[in-house]
This record gives C-alpha cells, sequence and structure tokens, in this order.
C-alpha cells in the first residue's frame, strides 16, 4: 500500500481532491478552486480556479497546475478534521513507534546531524527540530 509510506499532510491533501480548496503559493498569489489531483510531492492540479494576485487582482481560470515545492500553505475544507489519518493508534504516546532505547540515546550526545535528537520532545541538537527548543524529530 503506497498510501502509507506517504506523510500525513500529502495523504491528507489526496483527501482533498474533489473539494475545494485554496493554496497560497511562495509568490505570494491565491488559488481557490476543485482540487483534482494531488501528488505525493504536493503538486496540484485544480479546476475552475480564482487566482488573486499580490496586487489584488483577481482572474478565473479553467485549469491550473502547480508545483508542490512552491506551495506556501493549503486551506482545506473543515470536514477533513475527521479524516482516518488523524485517529489516534493506541500504545504510540512518547516515544515516536517504538525507537527502542539505544537510539534515544544516540541522539543525545556524539551523534550529530541526523534528524533532531533522541524520541519524545526536544531531542538532541541534531539537523532539524534539535536546538530550536523543543522541536519534535524533524517532521
Amino acid at each position: 500500500n503506497s498510501m502509507a509510506l506517504l506523510g500525513v499532510p500529502s495523504k491528507l491533501l489526496h483527501e482533498a481532491e474533489g473539494h475545494v480548496i485554496t493554496c497560497e503559493m511562495d509568490t505570494g498569489e491565491m488559488y481557490r478552486g476543485m482540487l483534482v489531483e494531488a501528488e505525493e510531492n504536493m503538486n496540484c492540479q485544480m479546476s475552475d480556479v480564482t487566482v488573486t494576485f499580490r496586487d489584488g487582482r483577481v482572474a478565473h481560470l479553467e485549469n491550473i497546475f502547480l508545483r508542490g515545492s512552491k506551495a506556501r500553505f493549503f486551506i482545506l475544507p473543515d470536514m477533513l478534521k475527521n479524516a482516518p489519518m488523524f485517529k489516534r493508534t493506541t500504545g504510540t504516546k512518547g516515544l515516536g513507534m517504538g525507537r527502542g532505547k539505544t537510539m534515544m540515546h544516540r541522539g543525545r550526545g556524539g551523534f550529530r546531524g541526523g534528524r533532531g535528537g533522541g524520541g519524545g520532545r526536544g531531542g538532541g541538537g541534531g539537523g532539524r527540530g534539535g536546538g530550536r527548543g523543543g522541536g519534535r524529530g524533524g517532521y
């Protein structure tokens, strides 16, 4: 199942297919329309789109393809709050799924880099998340 490999944000974007979403791009344009398809990398194909440019001008587009890496944020329908990927699974509290104790200690001192230190909250000084005061791993 390829969906199991995807992160929650891209799964959530998939769930929004067929619904009206808004996407703001790095350039400041806002695109509001029906999400036809979302890819793993967050590339989006939309139809019946209203685009609002930074200077306030508005235009209507039949179809548009937006590059996911250039998206600043998405506004999705409220109904997706009940999407299946938000259901709590039992026993995964604290350490992020079964990262044994050895991994936890490894993230603390000598091992730098990687993805922000040990399990739980705040980990070591590694890559993302660490050092910034309570990052939670690197996602």
